[in-house]
């Protein structure tokens, strides 16, 4: 059977609706990719925001990576860093990664 990531995007749809925090964030991640969806960065921002706000770590660097790339949303480097700070703290290894580099940017920019 063929893939429909269209009808895909219409289940994950139905599931974020109703909060699921998985399902916000694969449908931030279709947004953000153009699959099955019209590519739409601040739509997707919005459900990588509302799957961050539950405490979902991908969703939450996803989000720090828009912030700082400002792609959807305008660059805020102090948003950035808060969201990958909240997703090293909910165990996620990129926001640790993306976090650290923040740092060491930063700290070069001072120096």
């Amino acid at each position: 059977m063929p893939e429909d990531h269209g009808e895909a995007a219409r289940w994950y749809r139905k599931s974020a609706d109703h909060g699921d925090d998985i399902a916000q964030f694969i449908l931030g991640s279709l947004y953000y990719r153009g699959d099955g969806l019209k590519l739409d960065y601040a739509e997707a921002a919005r459900w990588y925001r509302k799957a961050a706000e539950q405490g979902f770590p991908s969703a939450a660097a996803a989000l720090g990576k828009m912030y700082y790339a400002g792609e959807g949303i305008s660059v805020d480097y102090s948003e950035a860093a808060s969201w990958y700070r909240k997703a090293a703290e909910n165990g996620s290894d990129e926001g640790q990664f993306w976090l650290g580099a923040f740092g060491a940017r930063q700290f070069r920019k001072r120096s």
